[in-house]
């Protein structure tokens, strides 16, 4: 699939002249998941190959600080001649997410090149999401005892993702343009984990991003 890509590059690069964008933005994430709602902040950095003024192919790279959330849980007994049958405590969570992305980007409204005025674009592409959680409990509880609905400590996750959004941008002058995003990770995969509450399309996020493209 990538050498097809890289062909198809090579060939719009012969018949047209093919230009490239690098940007970075600062964005603010939201988990909109229950259970695991939550603020992050984080920066990502993105390649641009514009086959033409209007359509091209992006690549990104974001990565977020903790957030972090709070569930009210219930141990339950293994036996039921184990008192107390249950237990109840406090999860303390720590969620960072890191996401690689690859789609294509449409101007609906002004080019890549505009060197004037406002341009509006979407985008859309697939991605895989990369995410560490750890867990820590208000009281110690004897796992050969008690079911526990998410284990303590740390683990890794991944999950596949669709990755919309939308774009303003705005030409400052000498080929950069500013511009601000709205975009989410939709979730396609669950893989679930031990140390997940809620596995099922989670995390659910959308971000706000604020930042600038050079084009070269």
């Amino acid at each position: 699939m990538l050498a097809v890509i890289l062909l198809s590059l090579t060939h719009f690069s012969f018949a047209q002249q093919t230009r490239f964008s690098i940007a970075t933005d600062l964005t603010v994430q939201r988990n909109f998941t229950k259970e695991q709602r939550y603020w992050a902040f984080g920066q990502t950095v993105h390649a641009h190959i514009h086959i033409t003024p209007k359509d091209g192919i992006y690549f990104w790279f974001t990565y977020y600080s903790n957030g972090r959330f709070k569930n009210n849980l219930v141990a339950t007994a293994k036996s039921p001649f184990t008192i107390p049958q249950q237990i109840p405590y406090v999860n303390s969570a720590k969620m960072r997410l890191k996401h690689f992305s690859v789609g294509w980007k449409k101007y609906l409204w002004g080019a890549s090149d505009a060197e004037k005025g406002w341009n509006f674009y979407f985008f859309a592409g697939l991605g895989l999401q990369l995410g560490r959680i750890e867990n820590t409990h208000s009281v110690t509880i004897d796992t050969s005892l008690y079911d526990l609905p998410v284990w303590r400590g740390k683990a890794n996750f991944k999950r596949l993702t669709l990755d919309p959004g939308i774009g303003f941008e705005h030409y400052l002058g000498g080929d950069m343009s500013i511009y601000a995003e709205a975009r989410t990770w939709i979730p396609t995969t669950d893989y679930p984990s031990k140390y997940i509450l809620k596995n099922k399309d989670a995390p659910w996020t959308a971000m706000i991003s604020l930042g600038l493209r050079v084009l070269f």
